[in-house]
């Protein structure tokens, strides 16, 4: 019987020194695993509102980098479409309506890209803004806007016939001021010291321009105009501007209360659909007018010569086309109002090449509007900084915010 005690006794003992060393075990284990969750908690809680502080700057420079392209292109196409708008009317060209037409024609050679691209964000459009606007809305959307640019586009070629091209270029600079207008009511835009300081040294820098212009009649052969023909085209180009301004403020209005996205597939929506129907008035309007029956005389009479004739067209109409995208694009971007803004840095751009292309006298004035209007832009674009470096900084704050109640919890 004492054999058989201690022989069971070890067993006994065996087995309960094993299952100690599998709880020991597994304690450690869960201990070790503790430690492993609380290391990996602290990590996530430190390194989580870092990566995401790396990834919202590298968003920050890349939509600044957008923004700098697209504003380079409003700069370079705006200016080379009005030298060429003026230079058909200089070397023979008389249709006004042809001059309107080729401010919205070219919306064609996006057409390709766009069916291609189209289908895959359509998927992802839906699946983000479900609540879609109906056709009937977007129908009406894209006529008015539509109405709108033909009719603003008709003002501005007429502008352009009647002016000279510096003191057409300088007041379209007005577009800004009625911007600014239309967007306080229609976007909510508050108006910082910034914004305004951008405002007025834009309007001083065209004021200083024009006044050099009326002061000086032989800027340019074109200066030779009746006083009719003057009142004319500039009570046009100012009705141009303000019907410009109009336009990129009811955009941005119905990018945000309409369509409730700003995606690639909207964006070219609004573009196509519009100068389509842009385009079909002011073909009515080129046929109504009789003009459309002058146009072989035109050619043929042309200066230049027939090639210069239709290439003068063709690039017109692709430059005013890229103009156009890349006004989206700042609207997308920024607002409408920073979208004019640049438009209006082109002012002081279009004299200095009149002064190479149509042989226009540069004068001290000159160069101080430009000056002038340089650093309104730069007084607006450093509002925009500010008004990114709060919103990361806020991002930022709703972000870290998520990590304290962990950090009590293991505490």
């Amino acid at each position: 019987m004492g054999e058989t005690q201690e022989v069971q006794h070890p067993h006994e003992t065996s087995f309960t020194i094993h299952m100690g060393e599998s709880q020991e075990v597994q304690l450690s284990k869960i201990e070790a695993n503790g430690v492993q969750e609380t290391n990996s908690l602290e990590g996530n809680r430190f390194r989580g509102p870092m990566n995401e502080s790396m990834k919202s700057k590298k968003k920050l420079y890349y939509r600044w980098f957008r923004i700098a392209i697209h504003s380079v292109l409003v700069l370079v196409s705006s200016s080379a479409a009005i030298l060429l708008g003026r230079l058909y009317y200089e070397k023979g060209g008389k249709s006004k309506w042809m001059g309107t037409l080729v401010q919205l024609c070219g919306f064609p050679i996006m057409l390709p890209y766009y069916f291609i691209t189209a289908p895959k964000k359509l998927t992802t459009n839906n699946s983000i803004h479900p609540n879609q606007p109906s056709a009937s809305m977007l129908a009406f959307v894209y006529v008015s806007i539509g109405l709108l640019l033909a009719l603003d586009c008709y003002l501005y070629s007429v502008g352009l016939w009647y002016l000279p091209v510096s003191t057409y270029s300088l007041i379209c600079s007005s577009q800004l001021a009625f911007n600014a207008l239309f967007s306080y009511f229609l976007n909510s835009l508050k108006f910082t010291p910034y914004i305004v300081n951008s405002l007025i040294l834009l309007t001083i820098s065209s004021t200083l321009l024009v006044f050099q212009n009326e002061s000086s009649s032989d800027d340019s052969d074109s200066t030779q105009i009746s006083k009719k023909k003057y009142v004319i085209g500039f009570l046009s180009t100012v009705g141009a501007s303000a019907g410009y301004g109009l336009w990129l403020s009811l955009t941005q209005l119905v990018f945000k209360k309409v369509m409730k996205g700003e995606t690639f597939k909207v964006v070219m929506d609004m573009i196509i659909y519009t100068s389509l129907v842009a385009t079909c008035v002011t073909v009515v309007g080129l046929f109504a007018s009789g003009e459309w029956n002058g146009l072989t005389n035109e050619m043929n009479e042309y200066e230049l010569g027939k090639a210069s004739y239709v290439l003068n067209l063709t690039f017109t109409a692709t430059l005013w086309q890229l103009f156009t995208i890349s006004c989206f694009g700042l609207i997308r971007e920024v607002s409408s109002l920073f979208s004019n803004a640049i438009s209006a840095l082109g002012v002081p751009i279009v004299p200095i090449l009149a002064v190479i292309f149509f042989h226009d006298k540069m004068h001290g004035i000159k160069a101080i509007s430009m000056v002038l209007a340089i650093w309104g832009i730069i007084s607006y674009v450093y509002q925009q900084y500010i008004d990114d470096t709060t919103s990361e900084n806020t991002v930022n704050s709703h972000v870290a915010k998520p990590s304290v109640p962990q950090e009590e919890v293991h505490g």
